[in-house]
């Protein structure tokens, strides 16, 4: 039947709702007719992809407009195109059938297709016996959906896709292209008006900003080698293995010689070994998904499913990966849920509608970060997200996520006023569906993925944080691993700015903390958020004379090491970086030219290596029969001791000295008599310290020892007997 000329004009013009059932091979009462758009072309015939001829086809409009009979069945075909004494070859999309299934629709449209990465976003696939890539893309409440990119001209009328009105998803199967191809998706919405250009939400690879393209790719790759690796994890308890984690943003650690971003195998020839030598256990990048603006650090993502064309091929990040696995270093990736920037390539009004995030702003905006907030109670949206969790451990084989800002998810008025926010069904503040989503999270990728962590940034007293998300527990229960304790970074830090004449009067800065120490299973963080935004560094963050800084920083760091819970530290505080960080440049790696630094990188790399290999110190990191008080309550000395222990093995001793006075005969308490042999202390003089201490050993009779304390350190012993 002949289509009417509005249908034709629709069709020649990329306005058609439904292309495929115009274009593309279709059978009839006089057997096979085919109908295409060929741009440009005079004559046209068609053939199978195998290359036999079906037919020549007749322009019916100037357009490009071509028709005619085919022989045989409808099935894929080609077309020889010639015009003006050139020739070419186009394979026709539309005469192909659909690639995604009813199990997809059914999963899809329930929210439990957990193989999403697998069905949308670009695929290189061989579909009806024609290699070429599967694109699809959700936006349900669109009228029209084309794809756009480098092989079409960027011309919407070249490729309107298929709708699946079941589940609101589009697609279309594009032959003949590979790797590397730019698109996007032209979207009109229900009220007719064309959007921006919009980048493919599950896109693997992006162009390097400022484009802002997607980019057919492949993820992660196929030969890994860290197995090993992998199944240590899956076989282990991580609250009772060493976790010491370098926090790094992939920009700034070290830039190349014309100050340009390093690639990912540049880093994993420089990082991988300098964290191996300094003894930390896991790196932890801040995001790697792709993002338009570099002081966002990545955490307002746009393309969450592909890392960031700023180090390189997806590929890139595999291989650092599979390398830092090889040499027995755990990778975390910080993963950004809670919101999403609203640049208008991105995810917002993705549709013409509030599709990802509410449309009241009092759900959906974030004022400190004017973004957009994601709508969690659409079980789309969350399945959209369960599945990039998944995907990261999946593809890239990594270690853990360490959530952002889950306290911004877990509350419905977080920074709001009276007035800024709508209560829940029940009258209260809870975000259930935030609630729901990160429980739902956490099921999905502990049961898949043996040995996952996740980590929790979460700021307030919520219960349950690092509780199971299973069974009939309290709803609360949020089912992460960890949860990192703010707590315990900002009494400590507040503590060690105060003149050491006035901590006396604050002991319970640092005692404090024990009291909840092992409410959850915590990480004890100095990320960072506290070198930056005017807050400084670590080192001028303590009191004192410059002697007094960095003898403070490294006392500090000891305690920190000695105190129940994982580790972390943000890349240059190892080495007692001054200046605050920036993004823009690398770090001042010439201050390990200077001997106070270097004396702070190796006193934290020999932290690292005797928190790692004495179970005491870690095993029962996130269990309060690790932990025993010692000295709890000498304020007047601003003095602290307990001890650190674990089932067979030899128990630790930390004993900090927060003031510059110099303790000569002091008495400590002791659970075994005996040789406790000295085995870290922060004044020693390859350090830079002042080179008091105890002559390598104390021994302890009647319950108690007399122990030389040095000014401003933290000394270890380690029970010998």
């Amino acid at each position: 039947m002949k289509p009417p000329s509005s249908a034709i004009t629709a069709l020649v013009e990329g306005r058609h709702a439904d292309p495929f059932s115009l274009l593309g091979v279709h059978a009839g009462p006089e057997g096979s007719f085919a109908r295409a758009l060929l741009p440009g072309a005079e004559e046209a015939s068609a053939f199978s992809l195998k290359g036999a001829a079906l037919g020549k086809l007749a322009r019916v409009d100037p357009r490009g407009l071509f028709e005619g009979k085919v022989r045989g069945k409808p099935r894929p075909v080609k077309y020889r195109c010639r015009a003006g004494g050139h020739e070419w070859w186009v394979t026709d999309p539309y005469s192909f059938g659909p690639v995604l299934g009813p199990t997809d629709d059914f999963l899809m449209g329930e929210g439990t297709h957990l193989r999403l990465f697998d069905k949308l976003g670009a695929h290189l696939i061989t579909h009806e016996g024609a290699e070429g890539v599967h694109f699809a893309v959700w936006a349900p409440n669109a009228q029209l959906v084309s794809l756009v990119g480098d092989f079409n001209d960027w011309n919407p009328a070249r490729a309107p896709m298929r709708r699946r009105a079941d589940i609101g998803v589009w697609e279309i199967f594009i032959p003949d292209i590979g790797l590397g191809r730019a698109y996007k998706f032209h979207i009109t919405g229900a009220d007719g008006k064309v959007l921006p250009l919009k980048a493919d939400p599950y896109a693997f690879a992006a162009e390097l900003r400022p484009k802002t393209a997607s980019l057919t790719a492949l993820p992660g790759k196929d030969d890994w080698g860290d197995q090993a690796h992998r199944a240590h994890w899956a076989g282990a308890d991580p609250r009772r293995e060493a976790m010491s984690i370098y926090e790094v943003h992939p920009g700034s650690w070290q830039r190349d010689d014309n100050g340009w971003f390093l690639t990912w195998d540049e880093m994993a020839a420089r990082l991988i070994p300098y964290v191996t030598d300094m003894g930390f256990t896991h790196i932890e990048f801040l995001p790697v998904s792709e993002h338009p603006y570099d002081p966002s650090w990545g955490y307002q993502t746009t393309g969450l499913y592909a890392p960031s064309a700023r180090f390189g091929d997806p590929a890139g990040f595999a291989r650092f990966v599979d390398g830092a696995h090889r040499a027995g270093i755990s990778v975390l990736i910080d993963w950004v849920p809670a919101h999403f920037p609203t640049d208008a390539h991105g995810l917002a009004h993705f549709d013409g509608t509030a599709l990802y995030e509410h449309e009241d702003p009092r759900l959906g905006f974030h004022p400190d970060w004017n973004t957009a907030i994601y709508n969690f109670g659409r079980r789309e949206v969350a399945s959209f997200l369960v599945n990039n969790a998944l995907f990261w451990a999946e593809k890239y084989h990594v270690d853990g996520l360490r959530v952002d800002a889950v306290a911004s998810m877990l509350y419905r008025d977080y920074s709001r006023q009276a007035g800024e926010w709508i209560p829940n069904a029940e009258g209260g503040r809870e975000n259930w569906e935030a609630v729901d989503f990160l429980r739902a999270m956490n099921r999905a990728l502990y049961a898949q993925h043996p040995g996952i962590v996740t980590i929790a940034e979460e700021s307030t007293a919520w219960p349950g944080v690092s509780l199971p998300a299973y069974g009939d527990g309290p709803r609360e229960n949020l089912g992460f691993g960890f949860k990192w304790n703010m707590g315990f970074m900002h009494d400590t830090l507040k503590y060690m700015g105060r003149d050491p004449v006035h901590r006396k009067y604050h002991h319970d800065d640092i005692t404090f903390g024990l009291m909840y120490a092992f409410s959850e299973n915590f990480v004890l963080p100095l990320s960072h958020d506290e070198v930056v935004h005017g807050k400084g560094s670590l080192l001028n963050k303590m009191s004192g004379d410059e002697w007094q800084k960095f003898a403070s920083l490294r006392a500090y760091y000891g305690l920190m090491w000695g105190y129940p819970g994982k580790k972390l530290l943000f890349m240059g505080q190892e080495f007692a970086q001054a200046r605050e960080w920036s993004e823009e440049r690398s770090l001042d790696w010439e201050l390990l030219d200077i001997p106070a630094h270097e004396g702070v990188r190796r006193f934290v790399r020999d932290l690292n290596h005797l928190y790692t290999s004495r179970p005491a110190l870690h095993a029962r990191d996130c269990e309060g029969e690790g932990f025993e008080w010692l000295v709890a309550d000498d304020a007047e000395a601003s003095v602290f001791a307990w001890l650190r222990k674990a089932p067979g093995e030899r128990p630790i001793v930390v004993v900090s000295n927060m003031t510059p006075a110099l303790h000569d005969h002091y008495r400590l308490p002791l659970p075994h008599d005996g040789r406790w042999r000295e085995v870290l202390n922060s004044d020693a003089a390859i350090y830079g310290g002042s080179g008091q201490g105890n002559m390598g050993a104390i021994t302890a009779e009647h319950g108690a020892a007399l122990v030389r304390l040095p000014p401003l350190a933290t000394v270890m012993f380690e029970y010998e007997g």
